[in-house]
């Protein structure tokens, strides 16, 4: 009997390296499939584990999986770096597209390696460059890398992932989804637009989809904040400015909490922060106020005409609040402004000595028009086609982004709805409007839902992710989310507050009695105005 056992076993242990051997030999004959325009540079099983990819941390507990690395050039001028990653086992028959945040420039292996735990296909690209997210000099006389970087890398990395992955499982994904955030949420309304056949569900986290002209009003506001010393506002202000909206507009949720959960409807009003005396932290001087009420009214051009959005009240304190994104530790040096600057210097002017404070507002806003509205704006309220062929979109927007105006995610929800019809729009688009988050993560509010590989208080099943595979898969229409805000910020500590995320224009308020950072005493309801 023992012999027979140990036949068997041997005869088990010969089948399963039969199987691995087959596996990797399929993954390395991927580097004979004929693409257009592509180049396989890699093609290799990597048993799991470790990995460390070419840049960056190293990555750890990875199942087995084919990477397959190459170059895509279709364009004379472009080289557009793609990874795609396919399961060894468990594969769930999805594919799960990765985004890119700022002007892109790397493959986000740390995005591939959570996708692949959880049982994806998936493939990434650096859009046609190598740099550091804030940096656009590769774009300098370079305006194929522009298309590369506006709409066509993304686009033929999924596709060529798609092919890669029939030739490798011997049969397409059953399902496809992106899910990406600020650019990568350009990225996910411009698929939408312009390629609605790539994905069956896309969830698009506070994009920069007006890019144009959120960026030329970037140069309004710069102008505004950091033209005349006296109306500088300094990051150590942002406290006082926090706690006198927290003052206003705190409580009109039937609830102190640290959170304005209904921006909107909050009329804070920055005289209340003027100086009597000596200015101090805790004060505002005339020439601040008239900064701090035009950055809550938004940018406009010399006509008066409005270029974006104006910042919303409850988000000005914080590590990645207003000091870090729109007032910088030195006049000039914010994040905000370090986008425009090279937006306008080495994509529209090709100049790099322009300037930010000299500019001319209006010429700035026509040029970047003329020459990358096409390439990158993804503004196209006209979504049948996505519609048509059972697309769903999942929207969400951080209240509190001092990055991007949560407000233009809310005018291009209603734009869909104007142009289509408001129940047409139901039957395949959400918005959903985060109190307390900041950008695309983070903030006083509870903000891991889902979202970005992130997991709930309740489960990975219950995020806002999960639901959009319900609604592409199952036809179930999501409802309220919930969200979670962890103990430090750290997921792998207790839950500190959960509450209800929901459905735009719907606001969360609390049913009076009960523990008031347990989602459970709060109901989704529209607002009075």
């Amino acid at each position: 009997m023992r012999t027979q056992t140990h036949v068997v076993v041997a005869l088990l242990l010969l089948i399963g390296s039969a199987d691995a051997l087959a596996e990797t030999s399929k993954c390395e004959h991927l580097s004979d499939v004929r693409l257009p325009n592509t180049t396989v540079t890699t093609a290799e099983s990597v048993t799991g584990g470790n990995f460390t990819p070419p840049y960056g941390d190293s990555l750890d507990k990875l199942p087995g999986f084919c990477r397959v690395a190459g170059v895509l050039k279709p364009s004379s001028d472009s080289y557009i770096r793609f990874e795609v990653w396919l399961p060894l086992a468990d594969w769930n028959h999805r594919y799960l597209g990765v985004g890119n945040g700022g002007f892109a420039g790397s493959i986000d292996y740390r995005t591939l390696a959570g996708d692949l735990k959880r049982g994806y296909a998936t493939a990434a690209t650096d859009t046609g460059h190598e740099g550091d997210a804030e940096d656009a000099s590769w774009a300098f006389h370079h305006p194929e890398k522009v298309a590369d970087f506006g709409y066509r890398a993304l686009h033929l990395t999924t596709e060529t992932a798609k092919k890669l992955m029939e030739a490798f499982y011997g049969g397409p994904a059953e399902h496809s989804y992106f899910d990406s955030c600020s650019d990568g949420g350009r990225e996910a309304l411009m698929e939408a637009q312009r390629f609605p056949e790539d994905f069956d569900g896309i969830l698009a986290g506070a994009p920069a989809n007006f890019w144009t002209s959120l960026l030329a009003g970037g140069v309004e506001v710069a102008q505004e904040l950091y033209g005349n010393p006296a109306a500088y506002l300094s990051g150590a202000k942002a406290p006082a400015i926090g706690a006198a909206v927290l003052k206003a507009c705190d409580a009109q949720d039937g609830v102190t909490d640290g959170i304005v959960s209904d921006p909107e409807r909050c009329h804070f009003d920055p005289d209340a922060l003027l100086c009597k005396g000596a200015e101090g932290r805790d004060c505002l001087t005339a020439p601040q106020v008239a900064s701090l009420k035009r950055l809550y009214a938004g940018s406009r051009d010399a006509q008066g005409r409005r270029l974006f959005p104006g910042y919303m009240p409850g988000g000005e304190n914080g590590a990645q609040g207003w000091a870090s994104w729109i007032l910088g530790p030195a006049p000039g040096l914010s994040y905000g402004v370090g986008y425009v600057e090279n937006y306008f210097r080495y994509i529209v002017f090709d100049d790099p000595t322009w300037n930010i404070l000299t500019a001319n507002v209006d010429a700035a806003k026509r040029l970047a028009d003329q020459k990358t509205a096409e390439s990158l704006n993804a503004t196209n309220p006209d979504l049948r086609r996505f519609q048509a062929r059972g697309g769903k979109l999942i929207m969400y927007h951080g209240w509190n982004d001092p990055a991007i105006s949560p407000l233009y995610a809310v005018s291009y929800y209603k734009q869909v709805g104007a142009g289509m019809g408001a129940q047409d729009r139901e039957s395949f688009l959400r918005l959903y409007m985060v109190p307390g988050m900041q950008h695309c993560i983070g903030g006083p509010g509870p903000s891991y839902f889902g979202q970005l590989g992130t997991t709930t208080a309740k489960g990975e099943k219950h995020g806002i992710y999960a639901a959009l595979e319900d609604w592409a898969e199952k036809g179930t229409a999501p409802g309220e989310i919930v969200a979670t805000k962890y103990v430090d910020n750290d997921p792998s500590k207790a839950a500190a507050m959960t509450r209800p995320l929901c459905a735009y224009p719907q606001i969360a308020k609390y049913k009076g009695t009960g523990d008031t950072n347990d989602y459970r005493n709060f109901t989704c309801g529209v607002p009075k105005e």
